[in-house]
């Protein structure tokens, strides 16, 4: 399982995102709940050294930093990923632009290329593995209209371990 390093949202933002994952599972879509919290990964490799989280305490300062979930988007083909953007303003892009490079040297043995700065597509994930059949109904569900958030910390997530640790500045 990888390691990622993860922005969370107040307690507002998660529980609207929370009630959309009820609204999908009451449907039988495979949503995240409750295995997961409500997030949008900054960073992702294989293993993340523990040495990462001093390294990145000076990037609490910059939060809380608002922020809207906009459009609800599918990744993947067949059976994707249903996820809603988060609207990547200019604070957003620098937040994790410096996460990155604070990130890198202990993103081993490299980072996953869809986090790299150009590239990554700013989102909460809603429900994994939805199939053609569930799409439209899932995405009703999903994009009803803009939630305005707030991200308020940042974690490193071990997926091995199933584990959190909070990054304080």
């Amino acid at each position: 399982m990888v390691h990622s390093i993860e922005l969370v949202f107040d307690e507002d933002t998660e529980s609207a995102v929370r009630l959309i994952w009820a609204e999908l599972a009451a449907i039988g879509v495979p949503s995240q709940a409750p295995a997961s919290r409500p997030h949008v990964t900054l960073a992702v490799a294989q293993r993340i050294d523990t040495r990462v989280d001093a390294e990145l305490a000076p990037v609490v300062a910059r939060l809380p930093l608002d922020c809207t979930l906009g459009a609800s988007l599918i990744f993947g083909r067949s059976h994707g990923v249903l996820a809603r953007l988060v609207v990547p303003t200019r604070d957003l892009l620098d937040l994790h632009a410096e996460v990155y490079r604070r990130s890198a040297p202990h993103l081993q043995p490299t980072p996953m290329a869809n986090v790299l700065p150009g590239q990554w597509t700013p989102h909460v994930t809603l429900a994994r593995r939805v199939g053609p059949g569930q799409l439209a109904r899932s995405q009703r569900i999903a994009g009803r209209s803009e939630i305005a958030g707030r991200f308020v910390g940042l974690r490193h997530w071990n997926g091995k371990s199933r584990t959190e640790q909070q990054i304080s500045g």
